[in-house]
């Protein structure tokens, strides 16, 4: 699936004078993605990790993605502002139909449709190469990531109940599916 620009809603007029573009991340974009994610990891549940990455984290992690799995960012006017994945599911064998997808926003570019471009982008990519389902893991209480999925078609499919742990709290994971 060809990455398009949508123009994406702006914080005040519910629209946005430029469009989010999607593209395949680089090792480049390593530095806007490792800032994107570390905000989750230092002050959110919408990850599970507890360390943030560095930068040598980060381009390894970049590096280690390709194809199906290339990690992808969205932009508005050349500044990164989110980025999603698709990864394996499971590692054994019967399960290599089926994967799970990340998606992270800025904290500062919320409400934008930069998570629904990004859902979007990865859907296709996961279409075209094949798969019969993407799995999403989303912490619980996660409202907005909920209805992001919701909105793409994913439908919940379980809850995991304190499965992590994170800010001295119990967190459940919802498990949300798409059948593609």
């Amino acid at each position: 699936m060809s990455p398009s620009p949508s123009p994406s809603p702006s914080p005040s007029s519910g629209r946005l004078d430029d469009t989010v573009s999607v593209r395949l991340a680089t090792l480049d974009d390593a530095a806007a993605i490792a800032a994107v994610y570390n905000v989750e990891v230092e002050n959110h549940t919408s990850t599970f990790d507890l360390v943030p990455r560095t930068l040598d984290e980060q381009r390894r992690w970049i590096s280690e993605r390709s194809g199906a799995f290339s990690a992808v960012v969205a932009t508005i006017d050349g500044q990164v502002v989110g980025f999603a994945s698709l990864s394996p599911y499971k590692e054994r064998p019967a399960y290599r139909t089926t994967v799970e997808n990340w998606v992270y926003v800025s904290r500062e570019h919320p409400r934008l449709g930069i998570g629904r471009t990004l859902m979007d982008h990865v859907i296709g990519i996961a279409a075209d190469s094949g798969f019969h389902s993407i799995v999403a893991r989303v912490e619980a209480s996660s409202a907005a990531s909920r209805r992001l999925h919701e909105s793409c078609g994913f439908e919940l499919v379980g809850i995991e109940r304190e499965v992590g742990r994170k800010f001295n709290r119990w967190l459940d994971v919802a498990v949300l599916q798409l059948m593609l």
